[in-house]
C-alpha cells in the first residue's frame, strides 16, 4: 500500500489525472455545445421558413380585406346620412305643401305684403360703413385697391 501511495501522490500520475480530468470538461463541453447546435435542424430552419413565406403571402389579403371592411363602414355611414338627408327633404317638401307655411316663407324671404298691410324694413344700426379714406385705401397701393374691389365685387358685397 505505500508503494500505491506513493504513486498516487508522483509527478506523473497527477499529470496524467489532471490530463484525464481536463479532455473529460472538454468533452463535456463539447456535447453541449452540441446540444445546443442540434436544437435548431433543417426541419426546424424549414418550418420557420415556411411560416414566414406564409405570413408573407398573406399580408396583401389582410390588407385588402381591412381596407374593404373599412370602405363598407364608410359607405354605410353614407347610406345612413343620405337616408337622414332623404327624410330632412320629405319633412321640408310636406312643409311646403302647407300652404300657411308657404305664405310665412313668402313674407320673410321676399318681402311681400297683403294688400292694406303696410311692410317695413329695419336697417341694422351696428355697422357704420366707412368712408373711402376711412379704410386706409390712400396707404396702399392702386393695384392692392383695384383688387380688393374684384374681390369684393366677387362676394357680392
Amino acid at each position: 500500500m505505500a508503494v500505491r501511495d506513493r504513486d498516487r501522490f508522483s509527478t506523473a500520475t497527477r499529470l496524467r489525472v489532471l490530463g484525464e480530468q481536463t479532455a473529460a470538461r472538454v468533452y463535456r463541453s463539447q456535447t453541449r455545445r452540441q446540444a445546443r447546435r442540434s436544437r435548431l435542424t433543417g426541419r426546424a430552419a424549414l418550418l420557420a421558413l415556411v411560416v414566414c413565406s406564409i405570413v408573407v403571402a398573406l399580408a396583401y389579403p389582410m390588407r385588402q380585406y381591412v381596407s374593404q371592411r373599412a370602405d363598407i363602414a364608410d359607405l354605410r355611414r353614407q347610406k345612413q346620412q343620405a337616408q337622414q338627408r332623404v327624410e330632412q327633404l320629405r319633412d321640408l317638401k310636406a312643409r311646403w305643401q302647407d300652404d300657411a307655411y308657404a305664405e310665412q316663407q313668402i313674407r320673410e324671404r321676399l318681402h311681400y305684403v297683403l294688400p292694406g298691410e303696410t311692410g317695413y324694413t329695419v336697417v341694422d344700426p351696428g355697422p357704420v360703413k366707412q368712408s373711402r379714406a376711412g379704410k386706409g385705401t390712400a396707404r396702399r397701393p392702386w393695384y392692392t385697391n383695384v383688387w380688393y374691389g374684384v374681390d369684393k365685387s366677387d362676394a357680392g358685397q
